[in-house]
């Protein structure tokens, strides 16, 4: 069992508008904390995976930082958060009656009490079974044609409520947003996921 931190290695924090997936256009603070063993050859925050580079940051301070904006949604992203223990960081979130939502590879134990699980399973560090079967979303990230066939394997595995998104790695959207087009429309249990942060040009 992880211990439970007081305070955790804080990359960045904003408030915002999140960008993907079924809370997309939702205001949303972004907690990023460091440390990340999963290594995507595309991740576009390579600089979030060594946790020593990065402060440690009071748990309580990190709930300052939402409460003082007013932002109904906490996102613990990274990294990979899942490598920290985070019961007491969304204990004190739910104190102070904000949602707790997680973005994660569910390739750690999970943690945390959480309002929303999105699960964005990657090939180079296979998610655990207990975070896949509480997923209320996943997400995969397109890279090639392969990944289709890769995403199904996933989609057979989350609950029957769980939310099923595709969405297109940003460097690669032009030939790959026609191709996932085209899988939806055979395929409608799936849903198009766009990094719209991206287009706005905001954090």
């Amino acid at each position: 069992m992880q211990k439970v931190n007081a305070s955790l290695p804080l990359m960045e924090h904003f408030y915002t508008l999140q960008g993907e997936g079924r809370y997309t256009g939702h205001a949303s603070y972004f907690l990023r904390l460091g440390g990340c063993d999963v290594g995507c050859v595309w991740c576009d925050v390579k600089e979030s995976w060594d946790a020593s580079k990065h402060p440690l940051v009071q748990i309580e301070s990190m709930v300052k930082f939402v409460i003082d904006n007013n932002a109904p949604i906490a996102v613990i992203t990274g990294g990979e958060p899942l490598m920290h223990n985070l019961d007491e960081l969304t204990l004190t979130l739910k104190k102070n009656g904000i949602r707790t939502h997680i973005e994660t590879s569910g390739a750690h134990p999970l943690s945390g009490d959480w309002d929303w699980i999105c699960l964005s399973p990657k090939k180079f560090k296979a998610p655990l079974p207990e975070v896949i079967q509480k997923a209320n979303e996943l997400k995969v990230v397109i890279f090639n044609k392969t990944d289709f066939e890769w995403a199904e394997k996933f989609a057979a595995a989350v609950s029957p409520a769980c939310m099923l998104y595709l969405q297109p790695e940003w460097s690669k959207s032009g030939e790959i947003n026609p191709l996932i087009i085209a899988y939806i429309k055979k395929n409608p249990q799936w849903i198009l996921s766009l990094q719209t942060h991206k287009f706005l040009d905001i954090p």
